[in-house]
């Protein structure tokens, strides 16, 4: 039995994929690293899993079978790559040598052994990592609505990262997240959903044995910069408030993640430092071969992108998914005919002309 860890991307997003791998693998040799792909290889890149840091591949396809484009159509990528998360964890849980399984975004680095969460999990079914863990101070107003006020709106938890053991409970919770986020992984703040984090705010009501783990080295990242710090010690170990740094998640790597960064990590050059280690890094794992933003399911058939409101108006209607099985072909009596013939969407992409629900 053994320790089983995965992500899920795009191939657009391999890069920053592989540099999580190479800094899972250092870190833990032995443990078993899935790359879940929701993606089809652009024309010039081949993926080889001979070559890489990954155990093994599964994708979208492998996991919704004929399912697979339809489903995938009513959503944009961060929905998509996020609402396989669910079926990738009942889908390896199912391995009978997966002892444990933790999952990572792909933007993410470990820096010191996950051995604590993993330890857990022998007296735990599921292991959380808040955004926040100590409060901001109440005359920092922008750190409260940044931080605070954020995770009121994008959920308590960040499910950049989970950890469950393949018990009965952690199975049990595998099997309501892919239930919820098979229907239900919508960017949809207005109804009260962002992707996967904001169901996980149930988890504690649901389920039993759940860790929330409050230590400061795991899942540090600019909404929890206002309250940690970094330095190193005389071996040369990064810690966060003199706790090992256990994973640094680089969301937002351009201009974003840098106006965040420097409000909150202030003067604490080790955290730039970090930061140009990681742009290095990603820049390393890159390969002219995958086109930049690249992903097969973004699409027509045509080659014509595919507005964000045509997929919600899609997923909405069930006539439309009725008449339509293959969405994302263009041609006589297609969808994209259908939508060019009886509304204004494809011309005009920001143009809705229905109610999502």
């Amino acid at each position: 039995m053994s320790v089983h860890a995965f992500t899920s991307c795009s191939y657009s997003y391999l890069n920053r994929a592989r540099v999580l791998a190479s800094t899972l693998r250092r870190q833990h040799p032995d443990w078993v690293i899935w790359l879940v792909m929701t993606d089809k290889e652009p024309k010039k890149f081949r993926f080889d899993l001979e070559t890489e840091d990954f155990d093994r591949i599964v994708t979208a396809e492998d996991l919704f079978s004929t399912e697979t484009d339809q489903w995938l159509f009513g959503h944009d990528i961060v929905e998509a790559c996020t609402a396989v998360k669910g079926r990738a964890c009942t889908h390896i849980l199912s391995d009978p040598d997966c002892e444990k399984l933790v999952y990572f975004d792909p933007d993410i680095a470990v820096f010191n052994p996950m051995t604590e969460v993993i330890d857990l999990l022998d007296d735990y079914s599921i292991v959380l990592t808040p955004h926040q863990t100590e409060p901001d101070a109440k005359a920092d107003k922008r750190a409260i609505r940044d931080n605070e006020i954020t995770s009121l709106d994008y959920g308590v938890f960040n499910l950049g990262f989970v950890a469950m053991a393949n018990d009965d409970e952690g199975q049990r919770f595998a099997q309501w997240w892919d239930d919820r986020l098979h229907d239900w992984c919508h960017d949809r703040l207005d109804i009260g959903l962002f992707v996967d984090q904001k169901w996980c705010n149930l988890v504690p009501c649901f389920f039993d044995r759940v860790k929330v783990l409050r230590d400061p080295g795991y899942n540090v990242a600019s909404w929890n910069l206002s309250q940690r710090v970094m330095r190193y010690d005389e071996t040369g170990t990064a810690l966060i408030n003199d706790r090992p740094l256990r994973f640094y998640h680089f969301t937002k790597l351009g201009p974003v993640g840098d106006v965040m960064t420097q409000r909150f990590a202030r003067d604490n050059v080790e955290i730039y430092e970090l930061w140009w280690w990681y742009r290095n890094a990603v820049e390393a794992a890159s390969t002219s071969d995958i086109p930049k933003g690249w992903w097969y399911y973004g699409t027509f058939s045509n080659g014509e992108k595919i507005p964000k409101p045509v997929r919600e108006m899609y997923r909405a209607r069930g006539d439309l998914r009725a008449a339509f099985p293959n969405p994302r072909k263009a041609g006589k009596r297609s969808f994209y005919t259908w939508l060019v013939e009886n509304t204004d969407m494809i011309s005009n992409p920001q143009h809705r002309g229905f109610e999502a629900v």
